[in-house]
């Protein structure tokens, strides 16, 4: 009766210590959860363009979908920003490598492979202003003190540096933005501010009356290739006057052989 009672429980035991180290077996089998909860195949590829650095060229999503990108202000944050999280909905996308120029002459020292991978990937706002910030710099103390160029700073900015921002804009905009695009059609305008931002983009119609896009709070302006007319972008600040934006114009690098140099 013992034996018998004794043998009752053993086979039960010996059958669940079985069906556990199955269960054991099969659960190790299985990803692991924060695979689970990633749909993308992609997601080991983004999480290793997180970490990397930025050298000559640059991992870059091509989706034309995905807009947000990491802000860049230093030239040297671009190596350490990671890239932002895509929603599952986005992460179809098919992640290229697109090439940066790897010869950027600066007369000033500076660094403008953050703007190249700006452009690249067709982030014009962040380029546009990126463009704006290194022009304070480039300006002297003065402008860096006060945050924005006076006029009689902008031949202070050295050619080379003028060319090889320009440079940049027309390569990746396929010639359509850039300061010395905004001066050709400032010359079919003939010089007439209001008929420049009718024919720029500048402006818009609201209620039967043109008026000038808003910059401040809810930014008007266009930074989509497809959608903004051709000389739309880099902006230029003309809330104290047109004089500044005229002085960027007669810049002497746009008539430079500089400009005429090939990125690659």
């Amino acid at each position: 009766m013992t034996g018998s009672t004794g043998m009752g429980v053993f086979v039960p035991v010996c059958l669940n210590a079985a069906i556990g180290i199955y269960l054991c077996a099969a659960f190790q089998q299985l990803p692991s959860p924060s695979l689970l909860s990633r749909r993308s195949p992609f997601s080991s590829t983004l999480s290793r363009l997180r970490t990397a650095r930025f050298p000559s060229s640059v991992a870059l999503s091509a989706s034309s979908t995905v807009t947000d990108a990491p802000p860049s202000i230093a030239p040297s944050a671009i190596e350490s920003s990671p890239l932002p999280d895509l929603e599952p909905s986005k992460t179809d996308a098919v992640v290229e490598v697109a090439s940066i120029p790897e010869h950027l002459p600066s007369e000033a020292g500076k660094d403008y492979r953050p703007l190249a991978c700006m452009l690249a990937k067709q982030d014009f706002k962040e380029a546009d202003q990126f463009t704006r910030d290194m022009l304070i710099e480039l300006a002297g103390p003065g402008a860096q003190m006060r945050k924005y160029v006076y006029f009689t700073e902008v031949r202070k900015i050295p050619v080379t540096d003028m060319a090889t921002i320009e440079r940049l804009w027309l390569h990746y905009s396929n010639g359509r933005f850039g300061y010395s695009v905004q001066k050709k059609v400032w010359k079919t305008c003939r010089a007439d501010f209001q008929t420049f931002c009718s024919k720029v983009g500048w402006s818009k119609m609201e209620d039967g009356i043109e008026r000038l896009r808003r910059w401040f709070g809810e930014n008007e302006f266009m930074y989509d290739l497809d959608k903004a007319p051709r000389g739309h972008l880099p902006l230029t600040n003309t809330l104290r006057g047109t004089t500044l934006f005229k002085e960027v114009l007669n810049h002497p690098a746009w008539d430079s052989d500089v400009l005429q140099e090939k990125l690659f």
